[in-house]
């Protein structure tokens, strides 16, 4: 097959594949997701190879999962791969799952069936970019399409290609097709341990994690395509801050725990002082995710309780490192917010013709580590079993790990004997790693290496201005990939996370034990997660997949 050949065939292919995964509504969270596991298995299973090689195409449950859902592993096992030493394996991984179709109202029946779809939108008002793209036959529309159907059927092509070669390959080509990447990443972190397990019975080393997750322009009418090595991390800094009521006549008796929320908002919320960066690229600066007070009833009383939680993005961060940040920030908002009271107080006074007396609030700001420490030198054992007790009712009434945390917080501080005004900041679920490929270790070289070699090829043969960035700035299941081997970078995190080993954990070994450089090679289109979501044919069917071949060779032929 000559090479123009090829490429038409590969994303023909390609195509087609992601026109028929599009057509299974496998919405985060629902039985389609199960379905979705199954066809993509039966479709692996008529390949030449995998009859051939059964036990190379497997469901692997995901652990304890009340929905049964499965993920896809399929295994090409190199033939060039050097006996009695560890084989070189790629792992390619993509989620089956989309969000959800319920934005897309009275079209909902059409969600999932691009060809349809198209033609319906065309009676809705939509803005002149979105309308000009619906008219075109460059763009395909559907729930999936772009996030990330497209990208799994790219893998399950390559799949195809290296399955009827398979005796070139230096090493090992994995499959990985994942559910629950848009919710809470339980495909994934099931799966590692899986691969952990397969790594070290199998004598696998990982040299690479290839995703095919979405790519997008980072601005309006950005001409560029992005291919990313490295991905963004996240973490959830949260804040319980305890003030001190009063009635609403005697105002300045109290301190509005709603003023401490509005000045640690203030300080915090889309501050680019508090961005992470390297290598030149900056992460999103913070963003609050929840800002509100506990009071449960109508009362002139103020308020004496708030819960805020923010979004933080890291490139090079560790978790205690934005602890401090986000202490130091509180303790700014506090001081602020005092001296701002001690001012409008004095002026309250002359204005009332009351004498006037310094206002009793000090800026106390701990980490929940910090609380609970002194608590347990109070308690004792004792404040473990009120914890252990608050988790297990909540867990009964389905309450997620954010009100969970939140709940372990309020408990310990209800039993610590200083119950000034305070700010107690702590991490919540859920947390995803940061990785970044600088290319200071033999692996992360060969991937750099694999990488830029394939995207100047990709310059040379199409028209498009494709650029390598260093962290794919969407979440995604590419955190789970690597971990720092070093427990001091986690301690910050575990000792402040509280539900951490009560409700909620990450398989840290098992992480440790495959972590790999990754990379995102995905296709182009726009608008995931919105009713005009739609995947581009051209870069998505013809680049994309060529780039994603040739990274591949280069990592498993040379």
């Amino acid at each position: 097959m000559g090479e123009i050949v090829h490429k038409a065939w590969v994303g023909s292919r390609m195509k087609a594949i992601t026109l028929e995964l599009t057509r299974i509504n496998s919405t985060v969270g629902t039985a389609g997701e199960v379905a979705i596991a199954g066809e993509i298995y039966r479709k692996l299973g008529e390949l030449p190879y995998f009859k051939e090689h059964p036990g190379q195409l497997r469901l692997l449950p995901v652990r304890g999962d009340a929905l049964g859902r499965q993920c896809v592993l399929a295994v090409v096992e190199g033939g060039k791969a050097p006996p009695q030493q560890p084989v070189r394996t790629v792992l390619g991984l993509g989620h089956m799952d989309t969000a959800g179709i319920e934005d897309y109202g009275e079209l909902k029946e059409y969600a999932c069936r691009p060809e349809l779809l198209q033609e319906q939108m065309k009676s809705i008002q939509f803005s002149k970019e979105n309308r000009e793209d619906i008219e075109s036959a460059e763009w395909l529309f559907g729930r999936g399409i772009f996030d990330m159907k497209a990208g799994v059927a790219a893998l399950m092509v390559m799949i195809e290609l290296f399955a009827q070669q398979a005796e070139k390959l230096t090493g090992n080509f994995v499959f990985l097709g994942l559910p629950d990447e848009e919710g809470a990443s339980a495909g994934m972190l099931s799966a590692v341990q899986d691969l952990a397990g397969l790594a070290q019975s199998k004598r696998w080393e990982f040299v690479a994690a290839v995703d095919t997750d979405y790519m997008t322009g980072r601005y309006p009418n950005d001409p560029h395509k992005y291919v990313y090595l490295g991905t963004v991390g996240k973490l959830l800094p949260c804040f319980y801050i305890y003030g001190e009521e009063t009635h609403v006549g005697e105002a300045f008796n109290g301190l509005d725990a709603n003023l401490l929320a509005a000045g640690v908002v203030n300080e915090i919320d889309m501050c680019t002082g508090m961005c992470d960066s390297a290598d030149g690229e900056v992460t999103l600066p913070p963003v609050s995710l929840q800002l509100r007070d506990l009071k449960q009833e109508y009362s002139v009383q103020t308020v004496n309780a708030v819960a805020v939680y923010f979004n933080h993005s890291t490139h090079l961060s560790q978790p205690e490192a934005v602890l401090a940040q986000y202490k130091e920030k509180a303790q700014q908002a506090f001081q602020k917010v005092t001296a701002r009271l001690t001012n409008e107080y004095r002026q309250y006074c002359e204005l009332a013709g009351i004498p006037f007396q310094e206002l009793p609030w000090q800026a106390n700001v701990l980490t929940f580590e910090e609380l609970y420490q002194a608590v347990k030198a109070e308690k004792g054992d004792s404040i473990d079993a009120l914890i252990g007790k608050v988790i297990a009712e909540l867990q009964e009434l389905g309450r997620d790990d954010r009100e969970l945390s939140l709940a372990v917080v309020q408990e310990v501080h209800k039993n610590y004997s200083d119950q000034n005004s305070k700010i107690i900041v702590y991490f919540a679920p859920p947390y995803y790693p940061h990785i970044y490929v600088e290319g200071t270790e033999e692996r992360e070289k060969q991937l750099l290496a694999a990488v830029g070699e394939a995207v100047e090829t990709a310059r040379s043969h199409f028209n498009y201005d494709i650029v390598m960035r260093k962290f794919y700035p969407y979440i995604s299941d590419l955190s789970y990939c690597s971990l720092p081997r070093t427990q001091d970078s986690l301690d910050g995190l575990q000792n402040n996370m509280p539900a951490w080993q009560r409700s909620y954990s990450l398989p840290v070994e098992a992480i440790q034990r495959i972590s790999m450089p990754v990379v995102n090679i995905g296709p182009y289109g726009k608008d995931a997660h919105k009713l005009s979501e739609r995947l581009s044919c051209s870069y998505s069917f013809d680049a994309m997949p060529f780039i994603l071949e040739k990274t591949l060779e280069k990592l498993l032929i040379g």
